[in-house]
């Protein structure tokens, strides 16, 4: 019986062969941590250690309240310049690069056969890149800094199998939505994920990322797609390191879920579950006070290419406001140059310096009670948006951008966009 991507690579980093369910003990190849790295150093400290074990495998974002919202936030901050420093930690970026997740992809952090653990649960992102990359708490990355080392139950693995023709402008989010649907937040608990599918192979590299973000979302370990040759281009210039491709089995024995996409509708998360998903046809006419364009889901640059596609030569609804957040400051760049920034500018939104924004409930864009945001980001719990008395919807750019201009939740197919960017 073969092997899954999940028992190979950990057989691999653990020096023997395990199955699933087996504890091992690892060294990650890269170990993330963002704003919170100063809670994670006051915990390093008590552990009597006063030095990393390994400086060079951490990478530090400051992405969470960028510039700090206040002297709370600054300060967090400067203890973490300072720790930086100290420890002599080289893979440091401040705050003008971007959301954690964006920048190591960018960074070239994320690579095939490599392990990556964060201290952010969407760290599941770098999956997309045949990494397996898995979310850990601060006390874990603690003990990461000291001995360089965690210990991780080998997961089962799930088999998601998405095939069919999309239909015009449907994304990967409405896929993942539909899939978030169908399993619930609990259906791959503690699992590996495998996505695959002609409908895999098809996406572009930006819209696979927005399946592994989400992935945790179903309470899976990790999500992965296996390498292509998208994938090894975009790695071609970026990669940091050596790095050997790590793929299942042929023969090997799992769960496998088929997913068709043919006659899919635009998606919606409604308030306040992420597994609480209709088509968007169903709550058309919502009232929205707020739409957010961004996260580590969904501002990447093929994202903006569509919302600037919908609103160019537009205005917004007077009835709602459009915030929009670059992934990272790579993504600003190119979206200025393409001229997105302009149009989307023109067409009345605001627009924020890269960073996670709103979606923590931090800053530039928090909710007063009984507002409604509509958001292109991955989760939609009360207070997310730092108010527990108001309401989060989650969907696409394109159902975002249709939206924002009736300043209420619309179905994409009833307006005359003509031909998609997608």
């Amino acid at each position: 019986m073969g092997k899954t991507f999940a028992e190979k690579i950990l057989s691999i980093k653990s020096g023997k062969d395990v199955t699933a369910g087996e504890i091992v003990e690892i060294q990650p190849d890269f170990a993330m941590s963002h704003d919170n790295t100063a809670a994670i150093s006051k915990t390093f400290l008590e552990l009597g250690v006063k030095h990393l074990a390994d400086p060079d495998r951490h990478v530090i974002v400051l992405d969470h309240c960028v510039p700090a919202a206040n002297e709370k936030f600054a300060q967090n901050h400067k203890t973490i310049r300072e720790f930086v420093k100290e420890q002599g930690i080289r893979n440091f970026y401040d705050i003008q690069r971007g959301i954690c997740h964006q920048v190591l992809s960018e960074e070239g952090f994320a690579l095939p056969g490599k392990v990556l653990v964060g201290s952010d649960s969407h760290t599941t992102t770098y999956g997309a890149f045949g990494s397996f990359a898995t979310g850990i708490g601060r006390s874990e990355m603690a003990v990461i800094m000291a001995t360089g080392k965690i210990w991780l139950r080998v997961p089962e693995t799930l088999k998601i199998e998405i095939n069919g023709v999309l239909p015009a402008g449907i994304s990967a989010k409405d896929v993942m939505l539909s899939i978030m649907q169908r399993l619930g937040a609990d259906g791959a608990l503690y699992q590996s994920v495998w996505f695959s599918g002609s409908v895999i192979n098809n996406f572009s590299l930006e819209s696979r990322m927005v399946l592994t973000n989400m992935a945790v979302e179903m309470g899976a370990k990790n999500g992965y797609m296996e390498p292509d040759d998208k994938v090894l281009a975009y790695l071609e210039s970026r990669a940091r390191t050596d790095f050997k491709v790590v793929t299942s089995d042929p023969d090997v024995d799992m769960d496998v879920v088929e997913v068709t996409v043919d006659n899919l509708e635009p998606q919606i998360a409604l308030p306040h579950a992420v597994d609480h998903v209709e088509s968007v046809s169903a709550v058309e006419g919502t009232h929205i006070d707020q739409i957010f364009f961004g996260s580590c889901t969904n501002a990447r640059l093929e994202d903006f290419a569509i919302v600037a596609h919908v609103l160019k030569g537009k205005q917004i609804s007077p009835e709602t406001r459009m915030l929009v957040i670059p992934a990272s400051q790579q993504v600003f760049t190119e979206a200025l140059k393409a001229g997105y920034i302009e149009i989307l500018s023109n067409a009345g939104a605001v627009i924020g310096n890269t960073g996670c924004g709103p979606c923590m409930g931090n800053h530039l864009g928090v909710l007063a009670p009984g507002e409604r945001t509509l958001s292109t980001s991955n989760r939609n719990f009360k207070g997310r948006f730092g108010c527990k008395e108001s309401e989060i919807y989650l969907c696409s750019p394109l159902t975002a951008a249709a939206s924002a201009l009736t300043g209420k939740i619309t179905d994409f197919r009833t307006l005359d966009l003509t031909t998609l960017p997608v």
